[in-house]
């Protein structure tokens, strides 16, 4: 059966050995692993996964590429194909039924670029309601805009409110860059591996909803400072005094505050009475 990658999936297949191996080699797979993959397409970083992990759980929703896996790898006695969207599968009530496989506990992936943030946000969840069975390590092929997003720096260019919402609940690190060339067919732009680690303890904020908020409104105008932007919350020179105790510039914009300044700045407006209003998502 011969598929072409399709348009409405956002499919660019790989096609790089040098890319699969660095895939491979940052998600430091163990015979005790259970392996999520989003996406697995033609199989080809599935059939490298197989012989390592304990057992290899696939999502699919294309149903031709699903009916080629089955074809292909249905003797392989750990490997199990979901076919669906994964973002709105119920992996729990899915596994429920084939209790020969547990919960994955890796996800390693290359995931349609069109839907990166919602996919993030099922592995991950959201500052104001984190995953409740974190995994212990996920591994991405992401375009590379959206890499250097995730692991920015405070007062770099890329970062933004996604590096502050998955450091928050992860640490990001760039792995490699994948050129278009690597993919059949290329996109448009080049790609990164990513690799993150879900944080099953950090310095959570009292109010995360509060933070996750105060994030969306800090980040609406980038430009402009950090003052101006929450001034419909605080006092601008309330947040001032806030920000030089916090030791933040007051003339700081966003991008400035680093994760733990974000829950510091956070708390602080949550603790001091009559200087938090209830926050409605904007």
């Amino acid at each position: 059966m011969k598929l072409r990658p399709r348009k409405q999936f956002a499919q660019h297949w790989l096609k790089s050995d040098k890319a699969l191996n660095q895939i491979i080699q940052a998600a430091e797979i163990t015979k005790n692993d259970q392996v999520l993959e989003i996406g697995p397409g033609t199989g080809i970083l599935t059939r490298r996964l197989l012989p390592l992990a304990q057992s290899v759980l696939a999502v699919e929703i294309d149903r031709d590429l699903c009916q080629l896996l089955t074809k292909q790898l249905r003797q392989v006695e750990n490997f199990l194909l979901l076919q669906g969207d994964f973002l709105t599968l119920d992996l729990s009530a899915c596994l429920a039924s084939f209790p020969a496989f547990q919960k994955p506990n890796k996800v390693v992936a290359n995931i349609p670029y069109n839907i990166t943030g919602p996919i993030l946000e099922k592995l991950l969840g959201r500052i104001s309601n984190p995953a409740a069975e974190p995994y212990d390590l996920i591994v991405l092929l992401v375009q590379t805009e959206v890499a250097e997003r995730l692991y920015a720096k405070p007062s770099s260019r890329a970062f933004g409110a996604l590096s502050v919402r998955v450091q928050y609940l992860a640490e990001c690190e760039l792995i490699c860059t994948v050129p278009a060339s690597s993919f059949s067919p290329p996109p448009k732009v080049d790609s990164a591996i990513v690799r993150l680690r879900p944080l099953k303890s950090s310095t959570a904020a009292l109010d995360p909803q509060y933070l996750e908020t105060l994030v969306k409104l800090g980040f609406a105008a980038k430009r402009k400072m950090l003052r101006n932007n929450l001034h419909s919350i605080v006092d601008r020179d309330r947040l001032s005094q806030l920000l030089e105790q916090l030791e933040v510039n007051p003339q700081a914009r966003a991008e400035d505050l680093s994760v733990a300044q974000w829950v510091a700045l956070s708390n602080r407006l949550d603790e001091v009475t009559g200087e938090r209003n209830d926050l409605s998502d904007p």
